[in-house]
């Protein structure tokens, strides 16, 4: 290794003669226990996410949401879904001042409480039909605090494994709580399988029934509970991990050299808002693929015909989901490696080129002249089109957890990364299962793909306005 690409990595006080990691021979703590602390955050941190998207889209539509159209419900609900999304940013600005200001380590635990605790409380909430129009208000509040936790997680997890990684392999160290969104996706989907299983659930048979019917069905009067309550243990272990870690030697040193700034929001709008809105766009295609290929493709796949969806098996489809997402844990550290060895940038915009094409094919791979429809769905068709969409995930989600905080100086990059990370939530997720949903009603599937290529396009162009950060220090007093 170069005495350039150490210097790179832990310049000055930072660096250790053998190369290793500031976390291995200053703090004592081992790399292993950095690792888990990152991904189990995010794992946890998905997880809650994404048994809310489930439930979004076969349960919260009928308990929540009284309407004679079950194309208004769906959206209704998609539109809680959304809430979290303009909750982001703004927890990105709270437990980022405090990422910046007190430190990564308590600033993370704080963010994993909030989500966990609003998580578990929404696997309390009463229906709308127990307690009225107090029931989806609540449960709007509830995904606000879910989307002000996730807006503080990402950007301390990623940090926390960035600024602890050993020289050259950044981008090999920040993919570790990148995974956290597969796996969370694995565990959250995984788990509604086996209890829709255990219920003997079916989705589109529940959507069919008139509505007293359907709330005597055991899912939809406490099954759909279970994986919400259940968070509060996975939370408990969360924090365990997460306390027995040590503050990041780069923010230490920033610390200990009071180089804090006092507001690190007006900072780094200030000194970087360029980084900022480039960091946004730099995430559009991203969040768009992900959320069309989980969220939305859900919804399309179980939804009744009469509201433009394929009628198939909700239970048969989440399997599909549950394999298709291990392509995507599969690329993401086959995108760290990439990305440290031909850099950030070039990586990211091959892989953004792909999902422009990929974007293109949507109305070949899902139209239902092509694909089918209820039992007679094309499942090898459905499950290439997945695998593929969630390959190009894997490929353009890897790299982020290092390219975002590389953009931004020591003393705002908890701020400025994570206000990039979740502003773009708000632009490439929040809309992107609504505005598909509209497409598909009122024009085709093929729309979707052409709002996909958007997106991506829109990424393409702020990666060639942005600089390369493989070489970039870690460690920068100043802003700008």
């Amino acid at each position: 290794m170069s005495s350039a690409a150490d210097a790179d990595q832990n310049p000055g006080p930072l660096e250790s003669s053998g190369g290793d990691t500031v976390a291995d021979s200053q703090l004592g703590v081992p790399r292993r226990r950095i690792i888990l602390a990152s991904l189990i955050g995010t794992t946890i941190e998905f997880y809650d996410f994404y048994i809310y998207a489930t439930a979004a889209v076969s349960v919260f539509p009928i308990l929540f949401f009284i309407t004679e159209d079950d194309g208004a419900a769906l959206l209704a609900s998609m539109a809680t879904f959304g809430a979290a999304f303009v909750a982001r940013p703004l927890g990105a600005v709270l437990f980022g001042h405090l990422g910046d200001k007190v430190g990564r380590k308590t600033t993370l635990v704080g963010a994993l409480l909030t989500m966990g605790i609003a998580t578990f409380l929404i696997g309390a909430l009463p229906t709308i039909y127990q307690i009225g129009i107090w029931a989806p208000l609540m449960l709007t509040v509830f995904r606000f605090c879910q989307g002000l936790g996730l807006g503080g997680e990402w950007s301390g997890a990623a940090l926390l494994a960035s600024e602890t990684a050993k020289p050259g392999k950044r981008a090999q160290a920040a993919m570790w709580p990148q995974l956290g969104a597969p796996f969370g996706f694995i565990l959250a989907n995984g788990l509604f399988l086996i209890l829709a299983t255990a219920f003997a659930f079916d989705s589109a048979a529940i959507q069919a029934m008139d509505v007293g019917e359907a709330l005597q069905d055991p899912f939809m009067v406490w099954g759909w509970r279970i994986p919400f309550l259940l968070s509060i243990v996975m939370v408990a272990v969360g924090l365990y991990v997460r306390l027995r870690i040590e503050e990041t030697p780069v923010f230490a040193k920033a610390k200990s050299n009071n180089e804090r700034v006092k507001t690190p929001l007006g900072e780094v709008f200030k000194k970087n808002w360029r980084e900022i809105i480039l960091g946004t766009f730099v995430m559009l295609a991203t969040y768009g693929l992900f959320y069309l290929m989980t969220t939305w493709i859900l919804s399309y796949a179980i939804g009744s015909e009469q509201a433009g969806g394929l009628a198939y098996d909700y239970q048969d489809f989440l399997v599909l989901q549950v394999i298709s997402i291990l392509f995507f844990a599969a690329f993401v550290p086959i995108a760290g490696y990439l990305a440290d060895k031909f850099g950030r940038r070039r990586m990211l915009m091959t892989t953004t080129a792909g999902i422009i094409v990929f974007g293109f094919s949507f109305g070949v791979w899902l139209n239902p002249d092509s694909i089918g429809a209820g039992d007679e769905m094309n499942v090898g068709q459905m499950i290439a089109f997945l695998c593929v969409g969630m390959t190009l995930m894997g490929l353009t989600f890897g790299p982020m957890s290092a390219y975002l905080p590389e953009m931004f100086p020591t003393n705002t990059r908890y701020t400025g990364s994570g206000i990039a990370y979740n502003v773009s939530s708000i632009l490439g997720a929040a809309l992107t299962p609504f505005v598909a949903t509209f497409l598909v009603q009122n024009f085709s599937v093929g729309a979707v793909g052409f709002y996909l290529v958007f997106l991506a396009v829109l990424t393409m162009i702020s990666l060639i306005l942005s600089a390369e950060t493989s070489k970039k220090s870690l460690y920068t007093a100043a802003a700008g």
